[in-house]
């Protein structure tokens, strides 16, 4: 097993995500904070910090030259952060050594390197939103489309009440619904510029500090946070709890896949599944099981970036690194569950004569509360409840059908047509198009 299963030449394409990966490459990292320092000198010359002419040669540089990720390693297993080896590098790369002075003015490493992440997470969110919206749009189509579907609700694995399919498919879909608005919170208190020089007050940049964070932000089209953000990793910290919850959302799918999909159930068919070496009848339910074990993944990872908000006084490398071991194998995780529910949600193919079949049991003992709540018009709730506790278990003992049982005890009553599992499905239909109006509004 490798090191990495997301980028491993064996497991990536089960576990890794191309598009998120790529933001999270040495070559990413290294491009981000050289459009950082670039950025940061053009700003430093509009403000007259550093000579107009330098700054506009450092801008231009910075999207042009290029630098060896490899060639920074050797420094970085020293200073533990990469941007000295990058910055020396620059300099070298420019042969000007007039305008190279300039470079990396008045900042310092955790500035560069909190800004270029920051601008790799604005894509890695656009991504995620995208994502969400394919996946919610395939679950208010199974909503819409089987609001009216009977079947099985079950509660701790037993057989409950009738429910729609349409509105389990909604119960899916509506904490995403609540993890989209929290992302649109979300956004703002994340994407911002760093910029705070090496003890967090600006003291290098003199009294136009302030003005240059400004000016830096406006440049990126990041937010000025008015302040250092070097030990404070709220944002952090809040953009891994959201991805953990959200793909803890997408697991909580796949576990009720995995269900639905198992031998002797089979109320759902999935668009593609995975064989088995010595079995050839079996379609494993193999993305619903990526989807429990990446959510799984997910809440180990977020953890630890969790305890890693707790920064000691203005710098805490220690638990800045931890940062760096579990950020991106949650981003891409999430990238990667998103895109597997997506690809569920358009192709899962309900089958509801199968659910029917799972609404009788042959003895109609899902329609015990349904018959315990008609016979109240008669006898007293807790009388009702005990009638038709005492018929259930005669049910189990003779093999006789509740509704018949039933009809035996009231004749009066026409037991079949009341205890349809179309008139037991309360909400469900109408809670099901409701998501799907949500969805598509």
């Amino acid at each position: 097993m490798p090191a990495s299963a997301f980028d491993s030449a064996i497991y990536r394409d089960l576990f890794g995500d191309a598009e998120m990966a790529r933001l999270f490459t040495d070559g990413a990292e290294t491009r981000a904070m050289l459009l950082v320092e670039g950025a940061l000198a053009r700003a430093q010359g509009d403000l007259g910090m550093i000579p107009a002419e330098s700054a506009d040669f450092i801008h231009k540089a910075s999207m042009e030259v290029q630098i060896d990720p490899a060639g920074l390693a050797k420094a970085t297993g020293v200073n533990a952060v990469p941007v000295p080896a990058l910055v020396a590098a620059f300099r070298s790369a420019l042969e000007a050594p007039d305008h190279a002075q300039y470079v990396h003015w008045g900042a310092t490493s955790q500035d560069i390197m909190d800004t270029a992440l920051v601008l790799r997470l604005r894509q890695v969110l656009t991504l995620a939103e995208d994502r969400l919206a394919s996946v919610l749009d395939g679950l208010a189509t199974l909503a819409e489309q089987h609001a009216d579907t009977p079947m099985a609700a079950r509660t701790y694995g037993q057989a409950a009440t009738p429910t729609s399919f349409g509105e389990v498919a909604a119960g899916w879909g509506r904490p995403l619904l609540r993890h989209r608005e929290r992302l649109a919170g979300l956004r703002p208190r994340l994407l911002q510029v760093s910029l705070a020089g090496a003890a967090g007050t600006l003291a290098a940049m003199g009294d136009k500090g302030p003005a240059l964070r400004a000016r830096l932000a406006e440049a990126l089209d990041l937010a000025d946070p008015g302040a250092s953000w070097h030990p404070a990793r709220d944002s952090v910290a809040e953009l891994s709890s959201w991805a953990a919850a959200l793909t803890s959302s997408l697991g909580k799918m796949g576990e009720d896949l995995i269900l639905l999909t198992q031998t002797g159930i089979g109320e759902v068919r999935l668009g593609s599944g995975g064989g088995s070496s010595t079995l050839p009848q079996k379609q494993n339910p193999v993305q619903p099981s990526l989807l429990v074990a990446l959510a799984r993944h997910a809440v180990a990872l977020d953890s630890a970036i969790q305890g890693a908000a707790l920064h000691r006084q203005q710098r805490d490398g220690a638990a800045w690194f931890v940062e760096w071991l579990n950020l991106p194998q949650l981003c891409i995780g999430l990238g990667r569950a998103l895109d597997v529910a997506g690809e569920l949600t358009h192709s899962l193919q309900p089958r509801p004569e199968r659910m029917r079949a799972g609404l009788d049991d042959g003895l109609g003992l899902i329609h015990a509360e349904a018959l315990s709540f008609a016979l109240t018009d008669r006898m007293p709730r807790p009388d009702a409840q005990a009638a038709v506790k005492d018929l259930c278990l005669e049910a189990q003992e003779s093999g006789t059908p509740l509704p018949e049982l039933a009809r035996g005890r009231w004749p009066d009553t026409d037991w079949a047509a009341t205890l349809l599992a179309e008139a037991q499905m309360g909400t469900a239909p109408a809670d099901a198009r409701s998501f799907a109006r949500r969805v598509r509004g």
